[in-house]
């Protein structure tokens, strides 16, 4: 029911930065809580960051200090700013909503991310 459209991803050079965007069909104060995920080629998909109503964070321990995660309410927008971007970043990134915390959840199509000199 809820849609998730991704942008922002690209080609960077290590050390380099980018900002993605998810942007969501319907108010995101209808929705607990969101999050980015990511997957490397031939690996399963891991978090990057969540964010919940309240405002609180959490994020994977390999991507602390050099990713923020946040939202835009009145764009119905979640945000990922990357910086310090690192080779071992490249992956597809993903959106994902969770209504309740407890689901149901949604996904996007996702964003190639590559970093790369």
């Amino acid at each position: 029911q809820v849609q998730l459209v991704e942008s922002g991803g690209g080609l960077v050079q290590p050390g380099g930065s980018l900002r993605l965007s998810c942007a969501a069909s319907e108010t995101i104060f209808s929705i607990y809580a969101t999050g980015w995920y990511r997957q490397v080629s031939g690996k399963q998909r891991e978090l990057v960051a969540h964010i919940n109503t309240g405002g609180r964070t959490n994020y994977a321990d390999f991507v602390k200090g050099r990713f923020t995660i946040s939202r835009d309410n009145a764009k119905n927008t979640v945000y990922l700013q990357m910086n310090n971007l690192k080779p071992e970043d490249t992956a597809v990134y993903y959106c994902n909503a969770d209504r309740l915390g407890i689901g149901p959840e949604y996904w996007g199509q996702g964003t190639q991310v590559t970093v790369s000199s």
